[in-house]
């Protein structure tokens, strides 16, 4: 697997971002540009990542597709297929959004809504009007999971692919994201093994990190963080990813605010990958 994550730190322009990507021994990262983002300036951060032997593994949509404001959800949709063009321009795999929800709480919130029937196929309506749209050819647009919003299982994310029946539409991986109950938790292994079986053959990129639950207070709040920091057992995770995914699967570390928590976690996860015998 291609393990790696965002480049964080402070850098201006593609030169720095280069030196910081050394530094950090990624090999899949997030794209540092967007759709708005100057020709020029993407080719040069293309180019840099090439250099370093670095994939851009994933380009970011990250916006509501179903805000409440008609104005919002249409900017956001425009932009959401501004970046699968992008990433199907860049040979970037996979365009990865969450589905969005009508909640007034924020872009990613839990709401009675995110569920319903109503929802739910807007979301094949909205993903196939992306698809359709931008006609990609290399780049696959993907939902990353969420505990309160579709997919939420791996079983949830099949029947996704199948009733949008589009190939271009494919699978993110974030199992974190899908322990969303004591039971996932307590069989986490399990759980992750259930999730790379159904859905390995779609997926185009991963997010690894780690996840906590108190063992004995009600009632029970899940939360993530940093590999290491939680109570899966890495060696057995990647295991299990490596069973199931090619060899030059990325696979990235995230949510982590500055270039030593990347490196912390990176290390850790490089460690764990040595005493299984998985090569990163």
């Amino acid at each position: 697997m291609l393990l790696g994550g965002t480049v964080a730190g402070e850098y201006r322009g593609p030169e720095e971002w280069e030196g910081l990507l050394a530094r950090s021994r990624f090999k899949a990262v997030t794209a540092p540009f967007d759709c708005r983002t100057p020709k020029a300036e993407i080719a040069a951060y293309c180019a840099a990542a090439r250099r370093q032997g670095a994939v851009i593994a994933e380009a970011g949509v990250w916006k509501n597709l179903f805000d409440p404001d008609p104005a919002l959800a249409a900017g956001n949709l425009a932009y959401a297929k501004g970046q699968l063009a992008l990433a199907d321009e860049c040979g970037i795999p996979c365009c990865v959004n969450i589905a969005g929800t009508e909640s007034p709480l924020g872009w990613d919130a839990a709401d009675r809504s995110n569920f319903t029937a109503e929802t739910y196929e807007k979301i094949i309506l909205c993903i196939r009007d992306i698809i359709d749209s931008v006609k990609p050819d290399r780049a696959f647009y993907c939902l990353e999971p969420m505990p309160w919003m579709v997919p939420d299982s791996p079983e949830a994310y099949l029947r996704l692919i199948r009733d949008v029946d589009r190939r271009q539409f494919a699978a993110h991986m974030d199992f974190v994201n899908m322990i969303n109950c004591p039971r996932r938790y307590l069989d986490a292994e399990g759980f992750i093994e259930e999730c790379f079986r159904a859905l390995g053959p779609y997926i185009k990129s991963t997010h690894l990190k780690d996840t906590r639950m108190h063992p004995t207070r009600l009632t029970a709040v899940l939360e993530e963080c940093s590999p290491g920091e939680g109570e899966l057992d890495f060696q057995n995770v990647l295991r299990i990813m490596d069973r199931y995914l090619p060899a030059d699967a990325p696979v990235l570390l995230e949510h982590m605010q500055s270039f030593e928590e990347y490196e912390k976690a990176y290390a850790r996860v490089a460690t764990e990958a040595q005493k299984a015998g998985i090569a990163i």
